[in-house]
């Protein structure tokens, strides 16, 4: 297999959570996107950037990384010098009943976690073991489950000594704004339209969007189409018809796009499941 391809990992018995891993990266670049998942990964060897909001972090191996929902990031390589990297992709919903169940949060719900990279030599042996168990296509669902809840249990352990996040609250319009983006992404949206429930002038919208969201409104739009295409491609449907379930006119613009946000093919993306 070509180093530089992407591998994924996915069990559909274990929804919550995907793997990546890229052993040659110098390729593999990413235009600033975020996702709904909260995602940690680990720089295996070498160096890289590591754009986080409005930060960036030069990082390097035995490096954690650390992503919240809906936060923009990218992470690319420097002057073509070889890294490699495994991020974890964990639903947030999921990540926030661990949390809960472990008394690290009032409620259930989601909260951002303000750390974005970690040294530490210990956590990053730990989610390397926790990574090569579950591409061991020999484990069980059970140990990999296991596997996986004990490390995420340590690490979110260790992120509540940090002190919490404050955040500056969202414009309730922007918010609505983003929330109708993300409800209706599949449909054609104007500037003009969210120009009108706002009431902002388009320079304004655009401008404003961009300082609390880290993107305008219309790459937001294109990010969340190209998740709604990972979702269609994760239960199996072929690359044509998850073009058109996320909003693309054709394929070729589809795989173009995807390949810009998740620095990968949608048939390397949707591989694993020919393996079952």
């Amino acid at each position: 297999m070509n180093k530089a391809h992407p591998v994924f990992w996915r069990d559909e018995r274990m929804p919550h959570v995907e793997l990546r891993k890229i052993s040659d990266a110098r390729q593999v670049c990413y235009a600033a996107h975020s996702h709904a998942h909260w995602s940690v990964g680990a720089v295996t060897s070498g160096v890289s950037t590591f754009l986080y909001r409005d930060t960036s972090h030069q990082i390097s191996a035995g490096d954690l990384v650390m992503m919240n929902p809906y936060w923009v990031h990218a992470c690319n390589p420097i002057a073509n010098q070889p890294w490699a990297y495994l991020m974890l992709y964990v639903d947030a919903f999921w990540l926030s009943e661990l949390r809960y169940q472990l008394g690290l949060l009032p409620s259930p719900e989601w909260q951002d976690i303000a750390t974005a990279v970690i040294r530490q030599p210990s956590l990053y042996r730990q989610f390397c073991e926790m990574a090569d168990c579950l591409l061991d296509e020999q484990g069980t669902l059970d140990h990999k489950q296991q596997v996986l809840t004990s490390y995420l249990t340590t690490l979110m352990t260790e992120l509540a000594e940090e002190p919490p996040l404050i955040q500056t609250p969202t414009p309730e319009l922007l918010d609505k704004v983003a929330k109708h983006l993300r409800q209706h992404c599949a449909r054609d949206i104007s500037l003009d339209d969210l120009s009108q429930q706002t009431g902002y002038s388009a320079g304004h919208l655009i401008r404003s969007f961009k300082q609390y969201y880290g993107l305008t409104p219309h790459a937001y739009l294109i990010n969340q189409r190209i998740q709604l295409g990972q979702a269609a491609l994760r239960q199996g449907q072929p690359i044509v018809e998850a073009a058109l379930a996320a909003g693309f006119n054709d394929q070729p613009h589809f795989q173009r796009t995807f390949k810009r946000l998740v620095a990968a093919t949608p048939h390397q993306y949707r591989a694993p499941l020919f393996k079952k």
